[in-house]
């Protein structure tokens, strides 16, 4: 049962980085929408990299680092989410959307991190 809670948290943090993707495809083409979109696939993308590398983890103590940096990039991607211009109703709306899903993903790291052994 935990193997299944585990992949569906690598399967929902991988479809997190490619609806950043797409929705950055989507953006105005300024010169800071470009900087900003590059940050936000990387940490956006980082989430679930790191979320692979703490299944992967050596000790207790290795997964909670690796936890602790999923929760930072979640938190980060949040920040370059509100920091992306947009034009119109539908990007507002995907970014709000997608703002959610990473403020619930620094949640879900939260309580992982706070839960006791």
């Amino acid at each position: 049962m935990v193997n299944s809670k585990r992949y569906d948290l690598e399967e929902r943090t991988f479809k997190f980085a490619k609806e950043v993707v797409q929705f950055v495809k989507t953006i105005p083409r300024t010169l800071a929408n470009n900087e900003i979109a590059k940050q936000v696939i990387r940490s956006s993308g980082s989430i679930g990299a790191n979320y692979i590398e703490a299944n992967e983890a050596l000790s207790r103590k290795d997964f909670i680092m690796r936890i602790k940096i999923c929760r930072k990039e979640a938190k980060e991607s949040t920040y370059w989410l509100k920091l992306i211009e947009v034009k119109t109703e539908e990007e507002e709306r995907k970014r709000k959307s997608l703002i959610d899903e990473a403020t619930q993903l620094m949640k879900i790291f939260n309580a992982i991190v706070e839960k006791p052994n």
